[in-house]
């Protein structure tokens, strides 16, 4: 009964309705760019990080159908963990994906400057990261130690609402000398190296401390090594990291000695590359395994060393040569299919810009965010191009407007769009023969998450170059 009358209470109010057409402006604006409005959709995938957003929220927030949330993370522990991204469509801070979504939106901010700038973006971008990077300096509590996770996948899972409206407890869970993690260490010091970079000509003050608690957390990583889900068994079905600890250490040392310019970091990299094999072409590119990442980063900063540059070229020849989608979308893996194959075409747009088969790269990469922006016929950027998604699985914006009551079957079964427009976010996407269909319970192909639009993003700054 209370569903029903919530239900009428905003047909009544006229706040929304079924078929999704509300007065909700997009707050980026078309600028006619073509084939594709990149500069509009970098714009809208900023916004998205908006709406992920966790802690006390800036005056200036763009996602207005978002309030302050989570503003006792960390209590348990008798530390403040607020702020950072939620993780996808649900309420927990995974630290090692936030962190590899930080190290990938501070690349893009830093090889693709001029996209960002040309877009007018740059402001929002580097809000975007340091959203983030201000979390990761909360979260280091200590010499060695830093606290990786924030809420109980299970328990937040089994709620469907607004974060604003949770009331189950959220643990906090940490590495230390006594249960260390290597990747989650790595990574989080290739996220801060890189905002260091990033910040160092806007503010310097800031630069010095993320490079900083960088430099910590590597000789964390390097000295203490561990997989991080054995010290914090919460992430295991969640983000256990499937290529070990190699690839962060490697990423990291590389992040630094781009950072430092400090010899000992190009060193200590490249005898990670040598011990843990990172020359061996993986099959993606993603949060977990960042192989690719690490040729292509090489390959920029050892300019003609084919040691490098040949393994990044191989990739990208074995990823070319995998199955395609009807509609030629690469096709890695069906969870998040238009994630993975965002990732790989970054990595190609990044080979072209280093000269390494620049013609077929640049073409190829392309082709891939084309298809991701509707050149199958349908966008999987919600509210961008035509035929979008309208029913991501997110559950803050399948939700009424605040205060109206959330019913959590009705918010998540309803057949009408999301009643709060994810502008900017980056759906899971089809299978490999090409299906698709916007179901807000279909958390393979229609769920969003902070890493999806991590790499994305990235590319569609080098596209804004490009064109």
């Amino acid at each position: 009964m209370k569903s029903l009358l919530a239900v009428l209470i905003l047909l009544v109010a006229g706040s929304w309705a079924l078929d999704g057409e509300r007065n909700i402006n997009n707050p980026c604006a078309s600028t006619g760019m073509g084939p594709y409005d990149y500069k509009q959709v970098l714009c809208m995938s900023y916004v998205f990080y908006e709406a992920q957003r966790s802690g006390d929220l800036p005056g200036d927030q763009r996602v207005t159908w978002r309030q302050d949330s989570a503003m006792g993370d960390g209590s348990d522990v008798g530390k403040d963990l607020t702020g950072g991204y939620y993780d996808a469509g649900d309420h927990v801070k995974f630290g090692f994906p936030m962190a590899f979504t930080a190290t990938m939106l501070g690349w893009g901010l830093i090889d693709f400057e001029q996209g960002h700038s040309s877009a007018g973006q740059l402001e929002d971008g580097r809000d975007a990261l340091k959203w983030a990077t201000d979390y990761f300096l909360k979260a280091h509590t200590g010499y060695f130690e830093l606290y990786g996770q924030v809420g109980d996948g299970y328990s937040d899972h089994s709620f469907w609402g607004r974060p604003e409206d949770m009331t189950m407890s959220r643990p906090a869970w940490k590495i230390d000398t006594n249960a260390p993690g290597s990747d989650l260490a790595g990574e989080t010091a290739a996220a801060l190296a890189a905002a260091s970079i990033v910040f160092q000509n806007v503010d310097s003050g800031y630069a010095a401390e993320c490079l900083s608690v960088a430099r910590e957390l590597y000789q964390f990583a390097d000295e203490r090594r561990e997989l991080y889900h054995i010290s914090i068994p919460q992430a295991a079905d969640f983000y256990k990291s499937w290529s070990g600890y190699g690839d962060e250490l490697c990423w990291s040392a590389l992040w630094l000695y781009r950072a430092t310019g400090e010899s000992s970091y190009l060193d200590a990299a490249k005898n990670h590359w040598d011990s843990f094999g990172i020359m061996n072409p993986p099959s993606e590119f993603s949060w977990d395994n960042k192989n690719a990442g690490v040729m292509a980063l090489f390959t920029l900063l050892q300019p003609g060393d084919s040691t490098y540059s040949g393994p990044l070229q191989q990739f990208l020849n074995n990823i070319r040569n995998m199955p395609t989608t009807p509609g030629g979308m690469v096709f890695i893996q069906q969870w998040g299919s238009t994630r993975h194959a965002a990732n790989v075409a970054f990595i190609g747009l990044m080979a072209a810009k280093l000269g390494v088969d620049a013609g077929t790269n640049q073409a190829w990469a392309e082709s891939q965010i084309n298809y991701i922006l509707g050149s199958s016929g349908r966008s999987f950027v919600v509210h961008f191009g035509s035929n979008f998604p309208q029913r991501p699985h997110h559950r803050s914006s399948s939700c009424p407007d605040i205060p109206e009551y959330c019913d959590a079957n009705w918010a998540q079964y309803q057949d009408g769009a999301n009643p709060q427009f994810l502008y900017g976010a980056l759906v899971g996407g089809p299978d490999q023969g090409g299906s698709y269909v916007d179901d807000r319970n279909d958390y393979v192909k229609n769920e969003v998450a902070c890493d999806y639009n991590a790499a994305f993003t990235a590319a569609i700054a080098a596209m804004v170059e490009s064109h």
